[in-house]
């Protein structure tokens, strides 16, 4: 009798088995780095076990098949900047999200965004900053990585730091108190003070303004002294955490480069100079261009029916450049400035603005993954992390069939399946 329930046991965990064994067949697979054709794709529970020709692969008929006609397979898109606890400016402004909606509501708002962003294919993401909101987006993270809630995967910044006085909202007389959208911080003590509370609380990396606008309508200037974001930079790479900075001036850029921060996040007033010291010195550049655009739509700019404003020509330029010196690039939009689930609209820039398609699509997955620290992720390939999607038609042809993500699939699990 027991042999006989041992054998019952044995074959349901064996049907069980096949059951998580899954082959997907596409009319191709962009690998993270280039296009094959006529490739299939191996998947036992949630590691990818092969990626090649059907005839290449031994015992196919144990697996489920998944058939994806006239689709690219895929990696899953890596966000590299994303803010999952905003909404679009020209819903509500940015001092008013601040200011006026609890973090309760916008951790709300976080769970359908996050919801969103996996359905429009994007299976991880760097989010840079809770914007006011202290470390609800940790706590986002947690839910997400319970299985509370569907969701990238996720790496949190938690508040940003800023220097004293430079970072909003503003505008108010000096005896009323508001709360910020960041955390100010004065002196290397304090600096270095913040990192360690901000990583003993769950954040995964540290976000830091290297520059900011100081009164309403002037120009962005360097915030922190070079010897603040060395100590930055050196209290959380001593944890095995790492920095990135906002930063959009030449000065603010070099200081930031030079602390030994990862990413440059923005860079609208880069120059040949400072990215070819990026490429010398490591340095990733995380562009923005989707959130440049959607905020000068908000301001009335009408695009193709208007010249392009100052702002977006710069970054036009600025970009380009970036391309000349070779720097990496971070595939990352700001989402949140614009509609989460939409973050395909930063790939159709990157290509606008000169990019070639497939650079872009290894920005957004290969690169991402080394650049960001994503392990085991980003490419189709044994022994990988299957995070995997499908687009109908080829996007190395045309980078918008990217708004049409058909197939989901994160850690093993599909999600979408068109």
């Amino acid at each position: 009798m027991q042999s006989k329930y041992h054998l019952f046991f044995i074959l349901i965990f064996c049907l069980n088995s096949l059951k998580s064994q899954t082959l997907l067949v596409p009319e191709r697979v962009f690998d993270g780095v280039q296009t094959h054709e006529g490739w299939v794709v191996a998947i036992d529970q949630n590691r990818i076990t092969y990626a090649g020709p059907l005839n290449g692969l031994k015992r196919a008929n144990a697996y489920a098949k998944q058939e994806l006609k006239g689709m690219t397979l895929m990696p899953g898109i890596i966000e590299g900047h994303s803010h999952l606890l905003l909404h679009p400016y020209n819903e509500t402004d940015w001092n008013d999200q601040v200011l006026k909606e609890s973090p309760t509501e916008r951790a709300v708002r976080g769970v359908v965004h996050a919801k969103n962003s996996l359905m429009a294919g994007v299976t991880s993401m760097r989010d840079l900053g809770s914007e006011g909101a202290g470390y609800t987006d940790v706590y986002l993270k947690k839910t997400i990585d319970d299985g509370i809630i569907p969701g990238p995967r996720t790496l949190m910044a938690g508040p940003a730091i800023v220097a004293t006085g430079a970072y909003g909202p503003k505008g108010f007389h000096d005896g009323v108190t508001v709360p910020l959208g960041a955390v100010p911080v004065t002196g290397v003590d304090e600096a270095v003070r913040e990192v360690r509370n901000q990583m003993g609380k769950g954040a995964n990396l540290i976000k830091i303004y290297a520059d900011y606008r100081w009164g309403k309508g002037e120009p962005s200037q360097p915030t922190f002294l070079q010897e603040e974001i060395n100590a930055m930079v050196a209290a959380a790479t001593t944890a095995g955490r790492y920095v990135v900075a906002h930063a959009s001036t030449p000065e603010g850029m070099r200081r930031a480069i030079l602390g030994g921060v990862e990413t440059i996040e923005h860079g609208h007033e880069g120059t040949l100079e400072i990215f070819q010291l990026m490429k010398e010195k490591n340095v990733a550049y995380c562009p923005t261009l989707a959130a440049v655009e959607s905020i000068s739509q908000y301001q009335g700019w009408k695009k193709g029916k208007q010249p392009d404003p100052d702002r977006v020509a710069q970054k036009k330029a600025s970009f380009k450049l970036a391309l000349e010196s070779g720097v990496d690039i971070v595939f990352g939009g700001d989402v949140g400035v614009f509609t989460h689930g939409e973050n395909f609209r930063e790939l159709e820039l990157m290509v606008e603005y000169g990019m070639e398609p497939l650079k872009a699509l290894q920005s957004a997955t290969s690169i991402n993954a080394r650049i960001l620290h994503f392990d085991e992720l980003g490419s189709i390939q044994k022994g990988y992390l299957a995070d995997i999607i499908a687009v109908e038609g080829n996007p190395v042809k045309n980078i918008s069939v990217m708004k049409n993500v058909k197939f989901v699939m994160k850690d093993g699990v599909i999600y979408k399946k068109e």
